[in-house]
């Protein structure tokens, strides 16, 4: 008897659907996109309507054929891809693929993967909905176009490797903008006067808030003289309280999570970036512990309130659940599933799933569960209070919190109270302690993923679906780093090339007309535009631009390189210029004829990664150019030199490099020192080494089977085969069997496929 064929994108959400559905259904996936624009060319016939030719990528080709055989046999075939425009266009090339008509495909969609929703959906199939699948392929079309034609154009210029996109590169503006703002901060100490007081053996603080009844501004206390001479007038006077205020607060819980808000919250609480979190969602979506992950809706089920009021009540009592509340969003949410993300089940509890989530994912529906349950339960009622403390001129504020009903911080952001002791105005307190404290001004911050995403809904860039990968394409393409708080920084290349684009390509970076272009998507979602008129719009003006540039444009203007003056030594000229790793300092110059005539290279060397070349000088070129240095010699006669490369300073003896830790300069580094650190880096190397554990053999390549501690954490080897011991597991308690599963699976999985030249075109 022929069977209902069902396709889902993921191998797990099939899984987790098959637990659902009977006998008569059979369920595969599709493993993802099943077509797509080809890897090697453009693939758009932009002279006929933007005409896109798909192939079916090699990694697909089995997946498709297994679908193809499945559909033969099958009465009937739902497609149940993601209910988003991505998803709504594999189902659209699944069905082309399949050559399925439109009586034998029908889409069913479900934002939660529960038997309710799925036998829900069995019963409301609908037709394949084109508007999304052509808001979708304009997006693919318009992103290849853009990426395809600007990316030349920075190989040519700027260099080879780069990309642009219509997203992408509008991030890096945003990133390098708020860099320039923190360069042109001008940092001004101030200081503030704290004090401590206490009364009836109750200790409370605060600040020097008044003088002479006038409010002090944050930056009136200029210097250590003018605070101490407040304190010097404070001593041993006696302090009262002047003033108290009380404030009856009722605290509102937060709105349930949209894409971003869980990636803000996630980054801000967690300290997970937003591709991991949306990594953690999805497989938690698929598991069917949460419902879809990709939303820009504040919307609830109706089934979900009435199970939230009944599980509070059951487990807090009646005062925690007073009624449902709802929430609107004033978006269009053309583009995405239609409800918050939500825990399917709120009686499922964190707890109960300890054992069944990775520490990342119990993490990550803890914060779900909480934040979904909090909006359903009543404000948190606080009184704030304010006590003003005076003596002489000065008046102190001291500020109280009390809470007197927790209500949704019983499960969120839990209630922090700061109690003051009972005052009443006119009451003498004792005086502990004032002293004067220094502080500077702070330049905005960087950027965040959680702050980057914030700005990036707030100009309307990007759409739930873009906003973690759009972060990890701009520090994977080298335009942004990470600094030691894992907050974005601009690399001196995404300074070169957002310039490049502001002055030549305006649109491209322009924060409105980016926000223009994503209204643009929604209205062909909904139907209201043509998305092949909306693209010849665009893509006319862009396309003689991008061929005017590529003749015009001069490198050297683009990348700002120019002479830094003299060398008093050689009498050579210095220059700073822009290579692939970053600026450099040249001593002479080195012209395309010198190239080709094989004329070595003049002296060059690195300028630290975050060095700005409109602000080198030439003191800061000789310093660097100063090395490589020769300290001396090692024991066995080798050379010990330092130098500054791609990493940083460090040690070159022979062929081994030893990174110079912090602390120590390469153009003034002992010879003593050096050989200290030249041996403990080996040291440090040998013992990386060495195995932590040696388990035995592995039965199918008769290879021993070793624990090592690598760069990016421990691992299993048979010495050929490499497999990364999950992240939690303690690499010494690794069993045998374990590692030989690990390296089974390693073997077994499909070789990546590096293409790098082909992606980097690709926006």
């Amino acid at each position: 008897m022929s069977k209902t064929l069902v396709i889902v994108e993921s191998p797990t959400k099939a899984k987790t659907i098959s637990k659902f559905l009977g006998k008569d259904y059979k369920v595969l996936s599709s493993f993802g996109h099943v077509r797509d624009l080809p890897a090697s060319k453009t693939g758009v016939d932009v002279k006929h309507g933007f005409a896109p030719t798909y192939e079916v990528p090699e990694r697909a080709k089995k997946h498709v054929l297994e679908l193809k055989s499945a559909a033969k046999d099958a009465q009937e075939v739902l497609l149940a891809t993601d209910e988003d425009r991505e998803g709504e266009a594999i189902a659209w090339h699944i069905a082309e693929i399949l050559d399925l008509d439109e009586a034998k495909a029908k889409r069913i969609t479900f934002h939660e993967i529960t038997k309710h929703a799925i036998d829900d959906a069995l019963t409301h199939p609908r037709a394949l909905d084109m508007n999304l699948v052509h808001a979708q392929q304009m997006r693919r079309i318009l992103d290849r176009l853009v990426g395809y034609e600007l990316s030349p154009l920075l190989w040519k210029k700027v260099r080879r490797g780069l990309s642009a996109g219509r997203v992408q590169s509008v991030a890096v503006r945003l990133v390098v903008e708020r860099e320039r703002e923190r360069d042109a901060f001008k940092i001004d100490e101030y200081w503030t006067i704290d004090g401590l007081f206490e009364k009836d053996k109750t200790a409370f603080d605060g600040k020097l808030s008044t003088i002479d009844g006038k409010k002090l501004e944050k930056l009136d206390i200029k210097d250590e003289a003018a605070a101490k001479k407040i304190v010097d007038d404070l001593a041993g006077v006696s302090f009262a309280v002047s003033r108290i205020e009380k404030k009856q607060v009722s605290k509102a819980p937060p709105v349930p999570f949209t894409t971003s808000a869980l990636q803000i919250e996630a980054n801000a609480k967690l300290g997970m970036s937003a591709k991991q979190t949306m990594t953690l969602a999805q497989k938690l979506y698929e598991t069917g512990r949460i419902t879809y992950m990709r939303t820009d809706s504040t919307n609830l089920a109706e089934k979900f309130l009435g199970e939230a009021q009944a599980y509070l009540k059951n487990t807090f009592g009646d005062k925690y659940a007073t009624g449902a509340r709802t929430y609107k969003t004033d978006k269009k949410g053309a583009q995405e599933a239609h409800e918050a993300i939500r825990p399917t089940d709120p009686s499922v509890t964190p707890e109960s799933l300890k054992g069944e989530l990775d520490p990342g994912e119990f993490k990550l529906y803890d914060l779900v569960w909480r934040r979904s349950l909090a909006t359903q339960m009543p404000n948190a009622e606080l009184e704030r209070t304010s006590v003003d403390v005076a003596a002489k001129r000065y008046g102190f504020r001291c500020n109280g919190n009390a809470v007197h009903f927790d209500g949704y911080m019983k499960v969120y952001r839990g209630a922090q109270e700061k109690l003051l002791p009972e005052l009443a105005v006119g009451d003498a307190v004792a005086e502990k302690e004032v002293k004067p404290v220094q502080h500077f001004t702070e330049p905005p911050p960087r950027y965040g993923d959680a702050t980057l995403v914030k700005t990036m809904e707030e100009f309307g860039i990007g759409r739930p679906s873009t906003y973690a990968p759009t972060i990890s394409t701009i520090v994977d393409r080298g335009y942004v780093e990470r600094d030691d708080n894992k907050k974005l920084k601009p690399t001196e290349v995404a300074s070169v090339v957002t310039d490049l684009l502001k002055e030549h390509f305006p649109d491209i970076v322009d924060y409105a007309f980016t926000a223009k272009m994503e209204k643009t998507l929604d209205d062909v979602a909904e139907g209201q535009e043509k998305w092949a008129p909306a693209l010849e719009e665009f893509y006319k003006p862009f396309h003689e631009r991008v061929t005017e540039k590529t003749g015009s444009l001069k490198r050297e203007e683009v990348l700002k390189e120019h002479s830094l003056g003299m060398d008093p030594g050689s009498g050579l000229e210095v220059f700073v210029k822009s290579g692939r790793f970053g600026p450099f300092v040249q001593l002479g110059e080195w012209k395309e004829e010198d190239r080709k005539a094989k004329v070595n290279k003049p002296k060059s060397a690195s300028l630290p990664r975050d060095a700005n070349m409109d602000t080198v000088t030439l003191e800061a070129a000789l310093k660097a150019l100063e090395l490589p240095r020769t300290i001396g010699t090692a024991d066995d006669g080798t050379a010990i030199e330092t130098n500054v490369g791609r990493f940083g300073p460090y040690l070159k003896v022979g062929k081994t490099y030893v990174s110079l830790p912090p602390g120590f300069d390469p153009r003034t580094v002992s010879l003593e020192d050096a050989k200290r650190l030249v041996s403990e880096g080996l040291e440090r190397k040998r013992k990386m080494m060495e195995p932590l554990a040696t388990l035995g053999e592995d039965p199918e390549t008769k290879g021993t089977i070793q624990v090592k501690d690598g760069r990016y954490g421990p691992y299993v080897t048979d010495g050929t085969t490499n497999a990364t011991i999950k992240k939690g597991t303690d690499p010494k308690n690794v069993t045998l069997p374990e590692a030989i599963e690990l390296l089974k699976k390693k073997r077994a999985a499909p070789k990546r496929n590096w293409t790098r030249k082909k992606k980097a075109m690709d926006a």
